[in-house]
């Protein structure tokens, strides 16, 4: 894809760095109660947590996928791997310390490269291509533990118009959007 070249420059800056460092320079991101991905209060999804690290200018989460989301036995099912690659792209807008600033995607490309496996732990990392103030380009991709690529993703994402926000109530939920503590 056209982002290759980025992401590994990405990946290279952080690769002087030793693990305590790299810690050290991550921010925790906000999660909300009900999300399929991040909702702390959802007892069916994820539960994943993202950092910014504004070294590296990406974003990252571990996460290991319980077998029931599999598509195949023993393999993550193609649809919550692209969900998970939308929802890490488009959080790498939140490297700005923005948390409230709110995309939407508006276009999705997932390239699969090796079966996602169920029950083992995978890195997640998300980074913006290219940022407007209205419009965006971002990118991920899910790496095993070794590092081997399983997918990549990159998507358009826009400012909603009020009316979505209106229509999703995110104002109501708005206060429920934090940092949780550890």
């Amino acid at each position: 894809m056209a982002f290759d070249w980025f992401r590994d420059s990405i990946s290279s800056a952080t690769a002087s760095l030793t693990k305590e460092e790299n810690e050290v320079n991550m921010e925790k991101q906000p999660t909300s109660r009900t999300c399929f991905m991040c909702g702390r209060e959802n007892d069916l999804g994820l539960h994943m947590t993202w950092y910014n690290d504004y070294d590296a200018q990406q974003i990252q989460a571990k996460v290991t996928v319980a077998e029931h989301f599999n598509g195949y036995p023993g393999v993550v099912h193609g649809g919550i791997v692209a969900a998970i690659l939308d929802e890490t792209a488009g959080r790498a807008l939140m490297l700005n310390r923005e948390f409230d600033d709110m995309f939407i995607t508006t276009k999705l490309e997932v390239r699969y490269h090796q079966p996602t496996p169920t029950g083992q732990p995978l890195t997640v990392t998300g980074w913006i291509i290219k940022r407007y103030s209205r419009f965006g380009r971002v990118g991920a991709d899910i790496r095993l533990a070794d590092g081997t690529l399983c997918a990549e993703c990159e998507a358009s994402v826009a400012r909603p118009p009020r009316k979505f926000t209106e229509m999703t109530m995110w104002d109501r939920e708005k206060q429920y959007w934090q940092v949780d503590k550890e």
